[in-house]
């Protein structure tokens, strides 16, 4: 989406699966970067063939810093030598974002929209994704210093926000429906909740959550304000959450129509690892 120059890991929980074609110049390198985690997958030019994928959890959020040191551990600890690839693509996971119509967007102003919403330093760097299908806008913070390694070690590369990806992945199928569209991407700590209704994006927003309680108190309490009944939304899963744990329950009791969002053409498959919870670095 935009190429840039970028600079700088600890105990972590890991799940990895490769086989032996990691080291090819014309495979293709995806990372999610998030401050509770980190995500790496790795395919083939087509992205049809598994080449490495592997997952580490903070038990505590990482600064941007810290981040730099797994992403640069991960890299050594995998490559004899700095490997070369087709492409590289990055995921920002963060909830310093917001999202704008086309028609009201100014680059120049790009800080202004985020000022509101989300904390962000004098000398942080704004970006934004352009989603034209959409005639939206996310305007988000990056992480510079990572954004610096990733050029001085590969050169150029493409990097999104989240948001961008959840938006362009779940374009709405019901744009004649009375009823809205809902999708809960569950991170860590933290979830975004999309609705849509006739093809128009009613609701984009991230919330931080330390109790089912809470997850369940958001999501109810923005279906109230936009009028959303729960007993006739349809409500789609996807990220970190998985059938019968403390947060699908919760929603499962208050909410009727809900279940996890699945494609099952995608050409990756992940072992271990439902098609929900990826979906997006995938889609990269």
């Amino acid at each position: 989406m935009r190429w840039t120059r970028v600079e700088t890991g600890l105990k972590f929980m890991t799940h990895k699966s490769s086989n032996n074609s990691i080291i090819a110049s014309d495979n293709r390198l995806s990372v999610q970067i998030a401050l509770t985690g980190l995500s790496f997958l790795i395919t083939n030019r087509s992205a049809t063939e598994l080449i490495h994928f592997s997952e580490k959890k903070f038990k505590q959020t990482r600064t941007p810093e810290e981040l730099l040191l797994e992403i640069d551990t991960f890299l050594k600890d995998e490559f004899a030598a700095t490997p070369q690839f087709e492409s590289v693509s990055v995921i920002y996971s963060n909830i310093e974002y917001t999202v704008v119509p086309s028609t009201l967007f100014d680059p120049d102003k790009a800080s202004d929209y985020l000022k509101f919403n989300s904390k962000i330093l004098l000398d942080d760097f704004i970006a934004y994704d352009e989603l034209k299908d959409r005639d939206l806008v996310v305007v988000y913070v990056p992480y510079v210093n990572i954004n610096n390694y990733l050029f001085e070690r590969f050169g150029s590369f493409r990097y999104y926000h989240m948001a961008s990806m959840l938006l362009k992945k779940l374009d709405s199928k019901q744009k004649y429906s009375d009823e809205p569209e809902v999708f809960i991407h569950v991170a860590d700590n933290s979830f975004d909740l999309l609705i849509q209704k006739k093809g128009e994006l009613q609701l984009c927003n991230s919330y931080h959550f330390s109790t089912a309680e809470d997850f369940i108190y958001y999501i109810l309490f923005a279906f109230e304000q936009l009028k959303v009944n729960p007993e006739k939304a349809d409500v789609k899963l996807l990220g970190n959450i998985e059938e019968q744990d403390a947060l699908h329950s919760i929603a499962y009791n208050y909410i009727r129509n809900i279940s996890f969002y699945d494609i099952t053409s995608e050409r990756i498959e992940i072992p271990n690892c439902p098609s929900h919870r990826q979906l997006l670095l995938k889609s990269l």
